[in-house]
């Protein structure tokens, strides 16, 4: 096994012994063991289900960056990459529930939750052809990560097989941000600052100033 498909079969391991047993029953051992994968090697790549965590994300974000997306507006692309990043979650589904149920009794898990999704927005929307730099680009991975949290929660209640309730619950999202966006006075500093070389097109579609979700959401059932 090559080091990408160790990090591939353990973090499915987890997910699959968290849907199960819950979250807090995971170990890396554990999974390790479900994988077929030598303890050694496993505590090379993991030393705690956080490092778990971490490249279940990163495994995420590049389900959604997988190839480049020329074609089409900002929104359009946002959505393509949102939406190839809720099917990687598909595939986990059961472990992704138990670890936002163990996120809502765990506040440092929580916390670091909230972190790695600003990160993933960040690079969702560099993978749009935006920048997720600067003091704009803060505010629109913010702005981002609140239309993300409310993908999830559609998600978590989509049962469909084509997951067609979740695909239109984010392309509503994000037409009322383009709405919202495209009402926002253009004398903004903050703006002007970052923005002094951006193209119209990123200026209308992405600059969405909303809060990151906390972590006082309902739990999935």
């Amino acid at each position: 096994m090559n080091i990408r498909t160790v990090d591939r079969e353990l973090v499915r391991a987890a997910f699959a012994l968290a849907g199960e047993q819950g979250w807090q029953r995971v170990s890396v051992a554990a999974a390790a063991r479900r994988a077929g994968i030598d303890l050694s090697r496993a505590r090379l790549r993991f030393s705690s289900t956080m490092d778990v965590v971490a490249r279940f994300w990163s495994l995420a974000d590049a389900a959604g960056l997988e190839s480049d997306l020329a074609e089409g507006s900002v929104k359009d692309r946002l959505f393509e990459i949102l939406m190839r990043r809720v099917d990687f979650l598909q595939l986990h589904r059961a472990g992704v529930k138990a670890l936002m149920r163990s996120a809502l009794l765990d506040p440092a898990l929580s916390l670091y939750l909230t972190r790695q999704t600003l990160i993933s927005m960040g690079w969702a929307l560099e993978g749009a052809g935006v920048s997720g730099q600067g003091l704009a680009g803060q505010l629109r991975c913010k702005g981002l990560a609140m239309i993300w949290a409310w993908t999830v929660r559609a998600w978590l209640r989509d049962e469909s097989e084509d997951l067609s309730a979740t695909m239109a619950s984010l392309d509503a999202a994000l037409s009322h941000a383009d709405q919202i966006v495209r009402g926002l006075p253009t004398s903004m500093a903050c703006i002007r600052r970052d923005e002094s070389n951006a193209s119209s097109d990123e200026r209308t579609q992405t600059e969405m100033s909303f809060a990151v979700p906390d972590s006082s959401a309902r739990a999935p059932d």
